[in-house]
């Protein structure tokens, strides 16, 4: 029997996470521990906020390195709150027995911020720096609590506490750009959104509930890796699902991961439960950027012909798929404080982290944007701007002209004209410049709406 389940473990589980190969939808379990059955099937010990699934031992040429590999046990604080409560209890301090637990955790400074949640120019990365890093757990929570999706679904905040460090956790914290920081910037953003008239007097708290968890989980466990390098790696994940937005299928089933590991919605129905993990699965799957044409042309003849009823379940849902894709590539429409730091962050993750000079140092062949010698963060950011956000956005704008609209698009100008400007110098004249990045002539911009 020992012999046995020993073979399922070395067979079964894969990296950080593992999966029944008899599943057919290969729903994710998270894996607590065990490193030693990791370790030997070829998996370096994880490190939380580390690559679980890139070894790039792999790519020498001498199969025979050796590499010491120390066990080490996996643990998991399971919440911020917990901890101090315990901590309270051993200290012989009361704790008050409060629903709202959130005023025991934010300090005075995070707690104004969240006051303006719903300002466009939120600045995550000061709010990330109040919360001591937590900004996606404390912003997640808050937005569930002032949406009343607590009371409606009557969710345990434990369970919701607990499910949302665990989140938080499986971001990689070196990752400069896919990262926790990410998620809670694209989270704001999608509240920002959900507050929007057309859509804030249509969506049902299901709509809501789903738009909050997928904008808080569309890049978890992202390896800081793209598709392509995955695709030219041969990594299982790319054979398990055969290429096709690798990424983002990962990122869906480590969600329904962790929803099943943390029960928070245990109380549903199994029904109401896979309905759930399904349409988060749709809201993610349709982050992946090799489809934005695809999306893009779906919601351009909607708005031509003028037949989206918000009435119907299946346009909301469709609405909200294109919200989450805005909130996701909106940096570029942020102030040029934030979007600058983006800029920089991405551009770094695409230097370093495992597509340019890691294809580099192993022969895979550079892709593209990804070579520091003949990218830089200005033209990355003017195509990306061109054939990506201002397409998507001039969309959203028709189909939602509000003054949060016009001050995307109007910050989306001048960061344009920015980066072009810094391009000019880099290459000594602005005669230089590629013809097709139009500058976006810009007024000043309208006060976006403060919304609670």
């Amino acid at each position: 029997l020992l012999l046995t389940c020993l073979k399922y473990l070395f067979f079964q589980r894969r990296g950080a996470i593992s999966y029944d190969s008899s599943d057919q939808t290969a729903l994710y379990i998270r894996m607590l521990g065990d490193v030693r059955v990791r370790s030997r099937a070829g998996f370096e010990t994880e490190r939380r906020g580390s690559h679980p699934y890139i070894d790039f031992r792999i790519f020498h040429s001498n199969s025979e390195i050796e590499v010491s590999v120390s066990a080490r046990n996996v643990r998991r604080l399971l919440s911020f709150q917990r901890y101090l409560r315990s901590s309270r209890f051993f200290r012989g301090i009361t704790v008050p027995n409060s629903s709202n637990i959130l005023d025991d955790d934010y300090n005075g400074q995070a707690k104004c911020m969240l006051e303006k949640v719903g300002n466009w120019n939120f600045d995550i990365f000061l709010f990330d720096r109040l919360t001591n890093g937590n900004s996606l757990v404390s912003l997640t929570f808050h937005l569930f609590n002032l949406h009343g999706l607590i009371e409606h679904f009557q969710l345990d905040t434990m369970k919701l506490r607990r499910f949302l460090v665990m989140v938080q956790e499986d971001y990689h914290s070196q990752n400069p750009y896919h990262n926790a920081v990410h998620a809670a910037d694209v989270t704001q953003a999608m509240h920002c959104y959900l507050k929007e008239p057309k859509l804030s007097k249509s969506l049902t708290p299901w709509d809501v509930l789903l738009s909050l968890i997928a904008a808080a989980t569309h890049d978890l466990d992202h390896p800081g890796v793209n598709q392509p390098f995955l695709i030219k790696t041969n990594h299982y994940l790319a054979t398990l699902y055969k290429n096709t937005s690798v990424l983002e299928n990962h990122h869906w089933r480590s969600a329904v991961g962790l929803l099943r590991e943390s029960g928070l919605f245990a109380h549903m129905s199994l029904e109401n439960r896979q309905l759930m993990e399904s349409q988060i699965g749709d809201l993610i799957l349709a982050t992946d950027i090799s489809q934005q044409n695809e999306y893009l042309s779906m919601f351009r003849s909607h708005l031509d012909r003028g037949d989206l009823c918000l009435e119907n379940a299946n346009h909301r849902h469709f609405i909200l798929q294109m919200a989450l894709k805005c909130a996701d590539i909106c940096n570029p429409c942020r102030t040029w404080e934030l979007s600058k730091q983006w800029s920089e962050k991405v551009t770094e993750e695409f230097f370093h982290q495992g597509k340019c000079d890691i294809e580099k140092k192993y022969h895979l062949g550079v892709s593209p944007l990804c070579d520091r010698q003949t990218e830089t963060i200005a033209n990355i950011q003017i195509g990306f701007m061109t054939y990506l956000v201002e397409p998507l956005f001039g969309e959203w704008a028709r189909f939602s002209n509000t003054r949060l609209s016009q001050t995307m698009l109007g910050h989306l100008g001048l960061n344009k004209a920015s980066w072009k400007g810094v391009q000019r110098e880099q290459l000594g004249s602005g005669d230089d410049v590629d013809p097709t990045f139009e500058e976006m002539d810009s007024d000043i911009l309208p006060q976006e709406p403060r919304l609670s």
